[in-house]
């Protein structure tokens, strides 16, 4: 068969793709950023298409010709500048399945996600209800697959967010640390949608993914520190006002572009926990899913898991420290255009070329701040860093090369601030 998968450079679409290629499908990929996940995935073809703006059937059906199944994995987990969540989860979603329709492609999986029922009011549940049931009133084979709490030995999202903790230096801090959660394994979403395309494959369904044991998120976060191989460490119980907090914070860092994990979302779902039917779609689909102590034993983790735990809230940290440090730069060098001036004029620099090379100095340090506060240009922003404090040192070992020797360090503090700029670089990736 040739299978679309919607989505399929995400953390579940990824593993879809690879499984249906294993599979013997040729497998087609589509999604909005498809540079990198076409060298990730050479096998497939890729499109690009964006649910959120792909609202019409007639949009789709170019992407339609010679397909057999559809399989859709995109989400969103917030409305936010990068993500609509209406128009992902329903308005393109819909379009796509109506397309599917016209063109006679019968067997359709949608992969949604469990716990979204009523009295769970978040906009990202009320759009995930939406999409099943318009799909429900569709003349197509369809399946809804609803993981629970996806687990892989790639991480992203609230995954990596688990990690992160797990990797605390001496404590394991927790919010809603006794909320339920049941597990899936990524490799086990996978195995389901390749059961559930199979045109002999029960339709018109929705099935729950997960396993039945259901564990708490204490547990599951010093399950996943034993993984790692750190030392033991306390489980911290964070109080919920924190957890608030956090949420505020994230949400409006979400505005610059940054999808954090603790946004308000993620914590509501986190709170009111993650849970579902472990037994039917072992069932249907004749899988046993794996409890989280064999998915750990099969995913040996190694030092690169180590450093993605550790270096999980430094990421944000070097990011904030860059900005002020960048920041104060240009705000010290306006305030104190003379004094700075000074140091060029020193040098035998005329003093309007000083004064004029310090001012446009200082708004270049303010301008890479504010680029790196963007998710969009935060990646050209410490390039320029990283290029700007090369042109600091040799402009200063040209004109001052006695400041070498000075005992405050002024050209040899520049140095660990240029590599962290290319530290934060080599993070900057989110999947």
């Amino acid at each position: 068969m040739r299978v679309l998968v919607i989505g399929g450079y995400g953390l579940i679409g990824g593993y879809v793709l690879s499984r249906l290629h294993r599979q013997g499908h040729a497998v087609v990929g589509a999604g909005r950023e498809i540079r990198m996940a076409a060298r990730r995935f050479p096998y497939a073809r890729w499109v690009a298409a964006d649910l959120a703006a792909m609202r019409r059937p007639q949009d789709w059906a170019p992407h339609l010709a010679g397909i057999d199944a559809v399989v859709n994995c995109a989400g969103a987990l917030q409305d936010s500048p990068r993500d609509d969540l209406r128009a992902v989860h329903v308005d393109g979603a819909l379009a796509l399945y109506r397309a599917c329709a016209a063109a006679g492609i019968r067997r359709v999986v949608h992969v949604s996600a469990a716990a979204v029922g009523a009295g769970r009011e978040t906009a990202f549940n009320a759009t995930k209800q939406a999409a099943e049931a318009a799909l429900a009133g569709l003349d197509l084979d369809w399946v809804v697959l609803r993981p629970g709490l996806v687990l892989a030995p790639a991480a992203y999202g609230g995954t990596a967010l688990l990690r992160g903790l797990a990797g605390f230096p001496g404590i394991i801090p927790a919010v809603h640390a006794d909320s339920v959660v049941q597990l899936v394994s990524a490799e086990d979403v996978a195995e389901a949608v390749g059961r559930a395309i199979d045109p002999a494959a029960p339709a018109r369904i929705a099935l729950d993914l997960m396993h039945p044991d259901p564990v708490r998120l204490a547990e599951l976060l010093v399950a996943l520190r034993g993984w790692l191989g750190l030392p033991p460490a306390p489980v911290l119980r964070l109080p919920t006002g924190l957890a608030r907090i956090s949420a505020v914070a994230s949400d409006a860092i979400a505005r610059l572009g940054w999808r954090s994990p603790m946004r308000s979302t993620a914590l509501a779902q986190l709170r009111m926990g993650i849970a579902g039917d472990g037994k039917t779609w072992q069932r249907v689909l004749g899988l046993r899913p794996r409890s989280l102590a064999e998915m750990l034993a099969g995913w040996p983790s190694g030092v690169q898991e180590r450093w993605f735990a550790r270096l999980y809230f430094l990421k944000p940290l070097a990011f904030a420290a860059l900005i002020l440090f960048w920041l104060a730069s240009g705000l010290i060098g306006l305030a104190r255009l003379d004094q700075a001036a000074a140091v060029l004029r020193d040098a035998g620099v005329p003093a309007g070329l000083a004064v004029a090379t310090v001012g446009i100095g200082s708004a270049v340090d303010l301008t890479l701040a504010v680029l790196a506060c963007f998710r969009r240009s935060a990646g050209p922003a410490l390039l320029g860093m990283v290029a700007v404090s090369a042109a600091y040192l040799l402009g200063g070992t040209l004109l001052r090369p006695d400041l070498w020797a000075d005992p405050l360090g002024p050209l040899v503090k520049v140095i660990p601030g240029a590599v962290l700029a290319l530290a934060a670089l080599a993070m900057l990736d989110e999947r």
